[in-house]
């Protein structure tokens, strides 16, 4: 069987984002690996109109082709990482409608991520897990949290560094057993949709 295919998610697409930080040391995680590929996925990249289709692609085919060119390349991929901003309690809107656009391509397939904000991104990531089990994802028990004294001491807009290496160590421990979890489901439903 083939390494799983997973995509690395930013969920966030404002010009001011701190996403592209924890994104970018994610992903070197993920490629040190040698059990999986990963790609990155940046929601910017996709021109996704608010959903206004008739029903999800589960009932009937999208009729917006920026809708079908976001579900074919979510299809393309076994498993998942998202990074995750915490909102007001939430995930962003604009990830919110991206995990909207799509149905029948999430089914099956696991999904982690790696959540920062004052309470490490819990939050948010307690709500896009739920948000995930109606997709029929298969959200993993561990996850990367960057919570509020990490969080300063890395985010450039609040006199932080930068540099997730000021703060690696904390993380390390939790992005091993995040993308073990991944990869592993990954391979169990790969096998099994086989």
């Amino acid at each position: 069987m083939s390494k799983p295919k997973i995509a690395l998610i930013i969920g966030s697409t404002r010009p001011t984002r701190f996403a592209d930080i924890p994104a970018q040391w994610m992903l070197a995680q993920a490629a040190a690996r040698d059990d999986m590929t990963v790609e990155l996925v940046d929601l910017r990249d996709f021109d996704l109109p608010l959903f206004n289709e008739m029903a999800s692609n589960l009932w009937m085919p999208s009729s917006d082709a920026r809708a079908v060119a976001w579900q074919n390349k979510m299809g393309e991929f076994d498993g998942y990482i998202f990074v995750v901003a915490e909102y007001n309690r939430s995930i962003t809107g604009a990830l919110k409608n991206a995990l909207d656009q799509a149905y029948v391509e999430w089914n099956r397939k696991p999904m982690t991520a790696i959540a920062y904000g004052a309470a490490g991104g819990t939050r948010a990531l307690e709500h896009l897990r739920t948000i995930a089990v109606e997709l029929q994802m298969v959200p993993t028990r561990n996850a990367v949290h960057l919570g509020m004294g990490d969080f300063f001491k890395v985010h450039p807009g609040m006199g932080g560094s930068g540099k997730m290496a000021d703060v690696e160590a904390n993380l390390l421990p939790a992005a091993k057993a995040s993308l073990d979890d991944l990869v592993w489901w990954a391979n169990a439903t790969k096998a099994a949709k086989a």
